[in-house]
């Protein structure tokens, strides 16, 4: 038998107070599936309380799954799914399959460790300022809740990013700026246009793994090019550019994934050089700008987006629920992508453009990036000397960024050592999953904001000990 005991004077809406009632008497099981609810008029009598609350509440238990509706006979309680088992699942060799880590990565529970992730932890971004600005802006008569928005996008947030990459030496005004729904989306409408099936195209090896699998669904084939602490190997580069003729080069410039390195002018240089002479256009990526703290080489500011498209994104550092990226890239190719990006998703989101554009001209941007990057920073000093009391070698010492390259010198592929780590619940990306074509790889990236956790070094200890 239902029972309900709701007081009017507390903070908690009526509504609220009704369903978790109801649910918390469902979940032990005092009102069992197939019980019959007092009808709506009766509850509201008995309660105090208007028919529209009453009903407001069996609307939100229904879509909770806690009751279903029979119509012309009211509510009855739901059949409960069965309670998933506590027991971990063994983990196969997917823990080294590109999607399968994606998800793993997305997941929501909390016992997972992330220690490969490729973001920062939520509780480390502007939580309160991304709240403060979403009252702001639903108060605005001007803010667009309901339309499309624009094909090419919000212009003034285009207008502030044409400001923003210019103090990187970047000349792009608006008309030269498509925003995108992430970086992801970004890759993709660039892939789309400019990639046909069968096509060669060359990419950093190591690389962006995700993007690789998006390649491959496309029908390209896939060159690595080998990645040194200073870019691309410009050397093998140009022996690889003798056999294959490709139509783009994907590339990270700054805080590159996963080594976390950073492009030298003399490699930009001899790339651009390349991409010119073998008639190439190169995609440069630049999702984690924010995070370097210093000026540093980009190869869009020495093209001036001739043969370089320009790819960053906002998610990093404001939030990877707002979605919001952008291309840069000379007019033509950019009326193009406009029109892929039409025809694939109509448009983006205008109102979290707009919430972007407003946190960024608010003012205090810049001093919380600036906050972020001493917190990276000061992880980062604790992530490296957590791998050395491992015995760990670092690929390169990174100046920025959250990814530290680091390999166990008596291993010569990690992926085995990744899918134990998955069956008790940590998540290592290995380096076969940055490789183009999954080679074996002795090498692990870490994210330095989730290394702090004890569980990573104490399984890692345990691990090589045995070695």
């Amino acid at each position: 038998m239902l029972q309900l005991s709701i007081d009017p004077d507390q903070s908690t809406p009526l509504v609220e107070q009704i369903v978790d009632a109801i649910r918390h008497q469902v979940d032990d099981r005092i009102l069992r599936p197939g019980m019959r609810l007092p009808p709506i008029r009766r509850l509201a009598q008995m309660q105090q309380v208007s028919r529209f609350t009453v009903v407001e509440a069996y609307d939100r238990l229904v879509a909770m799954g806690y009751l279903h509706s029979r119509r012309g006979s009211g509510f009855y309680v739901a059949p409960r799914a069965a309670a998933p088992s506590e027991k971990r699942p063994v983990v196969p060799d997917r823990a080294v399959d590109v999607a399968w880590l994606m998800r793993r990565a997305l997941d929501d529970a909390p016992d997972i460790l992330k220690a490969s992730a490729g973001w920062l932890p939520s509780i480390w971004l502007d939580q309160e300022g991304l709240r403060r600005h979403l009252r702001a802006l639903g108060r605005r008569a001007d803010a667009r809740v309901t339309g499309y928005g624009t094909a090419q996008g919000y212009l003034p947030l285009r207008q502030q990013l044409q400001i923003r990459l210019a103090e990187f030496g970047i000349g792009a005004p608006p008309e030269q700026i498509v925003l995108t729904h992430g970086a992801t989306q970004a890759l993709d409408t660039v892939a789309r246009h400019l990639i046909k099936p069968g096509d060669t195209v060359f990419v950093d090896d190591p690389g962006y793994f995700n993007f690789f699998g998006n390649l491959r669904l496309l029908g390209a084939k896939l060159v690595g090019v080998p990645r040194n602490a200073d870019g691309p190997d410009t050397e093998a580069l140009e022996a690889l550019l003798v056999d294959h003729k490709p139509r783009v080069f994907f590339t990270h410039s700054v805080l590159h994934n996963p080594t976390g390195a950073n492009l030298s002018p003399p490699n930009a240089f001899r790339l651009l050089q390349l991409a010119a002479k073998h008639d190439f256009l190169v995609i440069e990526d630049d999702t984690y700008a924010d995070l370097h703290p210093r000026a540093t080489t980009r190869l869009a500011n020495l093209d001036q987006l001739d043969r370089v498209i320009y790819v960053g994104s906002f998610s990093k550092t404001l939030s990877g629920s707002l979605r919001v990226g952008f291309i840069a890239a000379r007019p033509d190719l950019a009326a193009e992508f406009t029109d892929v990006k039409t025809l694939t998703c109509v448009s983006s989101s205008e109102f979290n453009e707009q919430l972007v554009y407003q946190m960024l001209t608010d003012g205090h941007y810049r001093k919380y990036v600036e906050r972020l990057q001493g917190r990276i920073q000061q992880a980062t000093s604790r992530t490296l000397r957590m791998l050395d009391r491992l015995d760990m070698t670092v690929y390169h010492e990174p100046r920025g960024g959250i990814f530290v390259w680091a390999r166990q010198p008596a291993l010569e592929d990690t992926a085995p050592l990744a899918t134990r780590a998955a069956n008790v619940g940590i998540m290592l990306a290995p380096g076969k999953v940055f490789r183009p074509q999954m080679q074996a790889s002795p090498w692990i990236r870490f994210n330095v904001a989730f290394s702090d956790d004890p569980r990573l070094e104490r399984f890692l200890g345990d691990q090589f000990s045995a070695i």
